[in-house]
């Protein structure tokens, strides 16, 4: 993907947080990133940077498009782009092992639940919140869960029968009024759950009383001129604010559902997937779709979900979509959820495909855009230079010699007012000795003509020649030859005052400098200049490395060169004794030297 193909892109990227991936031509995912800015960080890739690393070039070199998911905050990107690394392992990512990355708080399934960290999540009928990204500030909400609300921390099996028979005492977080003695019966069971269940609210994110109560403690703390404790309230109140649950793009309840939305526009559909395991998404796609004869939404969906999750090979027993569809599997449920985690994921998955729908429709606008003003060039070209047909199809040539030698020649191809490239050619002059443009021109232009005739390819509606009257008189005498003049219009371009000529006619036309016309005739113009300057010069250089060694039998340029390496020139390596030779090239050479030098 070049910094071309990325500009095409660009106005249609989003300044919000997201991950994005770099995909290959085999839609293979290369790389998987993160973003606080989508747009900004995306740009990083591309552009003159010297300083960019060489993986980072190859990554660009070997992606043919970028596709990216948008979430709410950086935490959500983070955790996102965890879990696709882990299911894609894309080659330019750093390989993430599963398991143990994020924290969760466990709420454990038995008598009297314990409430603490963990990394492991086991299906045992325990409740798990999270992940969390910061296990700092997760430890922070299991420290205030444990003030405002004292349960155990001892493994023991509080059942009714230990219990009654008093095989447990009470320990010291008994004493220090971290722990209300379940152990001894001391607590009953129904005031415990209803701790665990404030608990449980708490980390759903329904943090009213919980802060209204930090809030009360800190004013008091104010009042009684105790700032250190009155901070260290306030550091929990801004923790508990910052960190209100868990992540929109994760949540541990979920353990395998396929997620849609969709977006019309009147003559496409849009459906964003998103596929969820144990909490995570593991993959996105979004599907573009005709809508033809057929633009009912619900069939659009219906037709959709089937297509893409037999693309997918997905079996998820349960189905998120944003309005009622038929059911079309007895064993897959569909659900349009109005609350909770799973509404949150169709709310981002509707997200996505709102703005791949409007990235859709900026790049249609721009695409269009960029035809009418190719089209407008076009025309005015048309009218100023008097031609029967748009020029589409530009060819411009130019000569370059230096003092008669190394005469070569350049041909440049422009279509729709912009070089292409691979159809620019070099040509070795072959039939004119010395310095005559004149009949090099004339060389060029048929053999480039005569061979597309061959060929059967197509001619162009506009040939440039670069130079005044006489180079233009040349390129048509070949042009006559060929039976093209009727065919093709034919200007030159003389440099000096920017006149152009047209066959047959001795008046120069002078177009309007600020004219779209001019600018494309001097492009083409100078791009041919520059192409058959750099070919000659390549020339130049190669026959100036050319050396009287290279005229030695068994002496290739490669051994020659070694030698002025190491003697500095032709006469130093005449003046080195056989014994300075044979430690630079061996025997062999040694006597093809001697020998060449004694016969001169």
């Amino acid at each position: 993907m070049t910094t071309e193909d990325y500009k095409a892109i660009a106005p249609t990227l989003p300044h919000q947080p997201g991950i994005y991936k770099f995909i290959n031509a085999n839609d293979v995912v290369l790389y998987v990133g993160k973003a606080k800015n989508l747009k900004k960080r995306l740009s990083s890739y591309f552009g003159e940077r010297k300083d960019r690393a060489g993986k980072v070039k190859a990554l660009t070199k070997n992606s043919v498009r970028i596709e990216f998911v948008i979430v709410e905050t950086e935490q959500d990107a983070l955790i996102l782009e965890a879990g696709l690394i882990k299911k894609l392992q894309p080659r330019y990512n750093v390989a993430l092992k599963d398991g143990k990355k994020y924290s969760y708080i466990c709420i454990k399934n038995e008598r009297f639940p314990r409430v603490f960290l963990t990394r492991n999540v086991f299906k045992d009928g325990s409740t798990y919140f999270g992940p969390y990204t910061s296990r700092y500030n997760t430890q922070i909400i299991l420290e205030l869960t444990r003030r405002l609300f004292p349960l155990r921390t001892c493994q023991f099996n509080l059942s009714e029968h230990n219990i009654k028979k008093g095989k447990f005492k009470v320990c010291l977080e008994y004493h220090i009024k971290n722990c209300e003695g379940a152990c001894e019966g001391k607590e009953t069971e129904a005031n415990y759950n209803e701790k665990v269940e404030q608990i449980k609210n708490m980390l759903k994110g329904h943090f009213g009383h919980v802060k209204n109560h930090l809030k009360r403690e800190m004013q008091i703390r104010v009042e009684n001129l105790e700032f250190e404790k009155a901070q260290l309230v306030k550091e929990k109140l801004n923790a508990l604010e910052d960190y209100q649950g868990k992540s929109t793009v994760a949540s541990s309840t979920i353990k395998d559902v396929d997620v849609f939305a969709m977006e019309t526009t009147d003559k496409m559909a849009f459906v964003n997937y998103l596929k969820v395991v144990n909490g995570a998404i593991i993959n996105t796609f979004t599907q573009e779709l005709t809508k033809n004869l057929n633009d009912d939404i619900v069939d659009l969906l219906s037709f959709s979900i089937q297509e893409i999750r037999s693309k997918f090979n997905s079996i998820s027993p349960e189905i998120l979509v944003p309005f009622k569809i038929p059911s079309f599997d007895n064993e897959v449920k569909i659900t349009v959820p109005k609350i909770g985690d799973k509404k949150s994921l169709v709310d981002l998955s509707m997200k996505n495909v709102k703005y791949f729908k409007l990235q859709h429709l900026k790049q249609e606008a721009l695409k269009s855009g960029k035809q009418n003003s190719v089209q407008r060039i076009m025309l005015t070209m048309k009218k100023d230079l008097r031609m029967k047909e748009l020029p589409v199809h530009i060819e411009c040539f130019d000569n370059s010699n230096f003092q008669g030698s190394f005469p070569v020649a350049s041909m440049v191809c422009f279509r729709n007012g912009k070089p292409a490239k691979r159809d620019y050619r070099h040509y070795n002059i072959k039939t004119v000795d010395g310095p005559d443009d004149f009949a090099s021109m004339e060389e060029v232009v048929f053999r480039r003509y005569s061979r597309r005739l061959k060929e059967g390819k197509p001619i162009p509606q506009l040939i440039i020649i670069d130079g005044g009257k006489g180079q233009l008189s040349s390129a048509v005498k070949s042009l006559e030859l060929l039976n093209l003049m009727d065919q093709v219009t034919i200007i030159g371009i003389a440099k000096k005052l920017e006149e152009v000529f047209f066959a047959g006619d001795s008046i120069p036309l002078y177009i309007d400098k600020r004219s779209e016309t001019l600018k494309i005739i001097q492009q083409a113009r100078n791009e041919a200049h520059r192409f058959a300057i750099t070919f000659h010069r390549d020339k130049r250089s190669k026959a100036f490395t050319t050396t009287e060694l290279t005229n030695i039998t068994g002496i290739g340029e490669k051994t020659a060169n070694k030698l002025l390496t190491e003697f500095g020139s032709v006469t130093k390596v005449k003046e080195a004794t056989e014994e300075q030779l044979k430690k630079a090239v061996g025997l062999s050479a040694t006597k093809k030297i001697l020998a060449f030098y004694e016969k001169k």
